[in-house]
């Protein structure tokens, strides 16, 4: 069976197994091993996950909410297919949401969170260079890290709402921009995404927050650019 998305940790309450189907199910999803479009066939699912029915149907429920599954009239569910156009959509929102989060952050500005954002970005540093050095840190620790320094960013908005849509509008370009760093694209890009994690933090802790918004901004454009031209490519590949 796949491993969940993340360890319970000693203090956390065993995953139920509708919270393990979910959670297998979402990463899956997100990192395209379930491919766009695919049916969710239920014996299908069983087969994959060793889950019975119920927590399986409750998982895609979740995850129909989440626009992560969609379901069909008398066909069950199937992975949500990809969107240029709904990408650009979730893309442009999200740096929305993120850049007002950020600069209520650097308003709202405290040592704490100054630190937090360092420490963030140190650990993302060591999860890199150990993950292109060795196989000793994984991918998955990596992308653990690099949504913890983007939620250290904006953790000092003080706002339910603006963390909430972003951890939503998180999930719907996760499924874009997860498989598209497999692609010839990205790997013939000469993106420096480290130098842009750096040049943000130093603007934020900085207090500059027009320099720190234009340039998670850019950051996000950047992404944006790339999951197109990946998508086009992937179409390019299938006429």
């Amino acid at each position: 069976m796949n491993a969940p998305l993340r360890e319970p940790s000693a203090m956390d309450k065993p995953p139920t197994l509708a919270e393990q189907a979910y959670l297998g199910l979402k990463r899956d999803i997100l990192s395209g091993e379930l491919a766009p479009g695919l049916a969710l066939r239920l014996e299908f699912l069983k087969s994959r996950y060793q889950l019975s029915f119920t927590p399986l149907r409750e998982a895609l429920n979740r995850l129909q909410s989440e626009r992560l599954v969609e379901s069909i009239a008398l066909k069950g569910f199937r992975v949500t297919p990809l969107s240029l156009k709904e990408m650009q959509d979730s893309m442009s929102v999200r740096t929305l949401i993120d850049c007002e989060a950020l600069r209520r952050s650097i308003d709202r500005a405290t040592d704490d969170w100054e630190t937090n954002i360092v420490a963030a970005l140190h650990a993302l540093d060591l999860a890199t260079r150990r993950n292109e050095s060795s196989a000793r840190t994984s991918y998955e620790e990596v992308e653990k890290r690099h949504l913890a320094l983007h939620r250290a960013l904006i953790a000092a908005c003080d706002s339910r709402w603006l963390l909430e849509l972003s951890s939503t509008l998180y999930i719907q370009t996760e499924r874009y921009r997860r498989p598209m760093l497999k692609t010839s694209v990205r790997r013939e890009s000469s993106r420096d995404v480290s130098k842009e994690h750096h040049e943000i933090v130093d603007a934020t802790v900085k207090r500059n927050a027009d320099l720190a918004v234009a340039l998670l901004t850019e950051h996000y454009n950047r992404t944006t650019d790339l999951i197109a031209r990946s998508l086009a490519q992937s179409e390019s590949s299938t006429i």
